[in-house]
């Protein structure tokens, strides 16, 4: 009896996944998966709040408020008051309103690195798979050199370059560190699509190579750059807030960053460990929804996974 029930729950499994695409198949099971509930609750509360800070801090961001109450003597700090939840910074501004609007620049700088980075990505990784041959032997050597330097110490060292730092040389440096990934991971992906059954019959048939790379391999290969980027996003604002913490970011503290407000904290970090505590935990936080997301979206769009 028992065997039978066990027979009919495959019969039924096979049924209900005949004819479902891996898109959908990979969407249920996000459906039912608590990682990716969290991790995407976290993104969507992070971007709202982002997108909405202008309008949800409460005081200029700019505007030091509090001065009268800053002792600097005495490392006194404005401290938490009516009006002022998490009190005032060193130049007496109010530091939820910096907290809130720190959240868009970090968003602005994650999201500008990783589409920077993908683009670059795209170029060289689309070279190395459709091309093949001198050119994929020379980019992957460049993409090798890259990835066999520590990340942050590459993003360091090009933030270093430029005279004058600057939200935009983060941006910048973030996403060169970045392309190299996507750059080995499109490749990858496009070199398993060479052996396709698609690609082998529009070849028989004559279609340009042109065609062929456009049309049936790179569109089939993108799926896993795409997951990729949400990972890098995480890995994107960690880096980012760690310039701006070595003091590589942008240097008008008018516009205030989470890395930047850790730097700021350094010298009353023993009597005002909260100034650290609360940006810290932001970029903690974020990081960790991003990377949930992430790696569920891995899992649920791997076909060695769909049941």
């Amino acid at each position: 009896m028992a065997l039978g029930v066990t027979k009919k729950d495959k019969i039924d499994g096979l049924a209900e996944t005949a004819g479902v695409s891996l898109a959908a198949s990979a969407w249920k099971r996000l459906k039912r998966s608590p990682v990716f509930l969290i991790g995407a609750t976290i993104i969507g509360i992070f971007v709202a709040i982002s997108i909405l800070s202008p309008w949800l801090a409460p005081h200029d961001p700019a505007s030091p408020m509090l001065i009268d109450q800053v002792i600097k003597a005495r490392n006194e700090i404005p401290p938490a008051q009516p009006g002022h939840p998490l009190g005032g910074d060193l130049q007496g501004r109010d530091f939820l309103s910096r907290l809130l609007i720190g959240s868009q620049q970090t968003l602005i700088v994650g999201i500008g690195a990783t589409i920077i980075g993908l683009s670059g990505g795209l170029i060289l990784g689309t070279l190395a798979g459709a091309i093949g041959g001198w050119v994929d032997s020379l980019v992957m050597r460049v993409v090798d050199v890259m990835l066999s330097l520590p990340s942050l110490l590459l993003a360091f060292s090009i933030a270093a370059m430029f005279a004058r730092p600057s939200q935009f040389t983060v941006i910048l440096a973030v996403a060169i560190v970045q392309i190299p990934v996507f750059a080995r991971l499109l490749r990858g992906s496009m070199l398993a699509q060479r052996h396709s059954d698609h690609v082998l019959a529009a070849t028989a048939l004559g279609v340009k190579k042109g065609a062929i790379v456009f049309r049936h391999m790179l569109p089939n290969s993108l799926g896993p750059v795409i997951v990729q980027s949400t990972l890098v996003l995480a890995t994107a604002i960690i880096e980012a807030a760690a310039l701006s913490f070595l003091g590589l970011g942008n240097p008008d503290d008018r516009t205030p960053e989470w890395g930047q407000m850790l730097g700021d904290v350094q010298k009353v970090f023993d009597t005002h460990p909260h100034l650290a505590a609360w940006p810290a935990i932001c970029i903690i936080i974020v990081a960790l929804g991003f990377t949930l997301m992430g790696e569920t979206l891995r899992e649920a769009l791997d076909p060695k996974n769909r049941r």
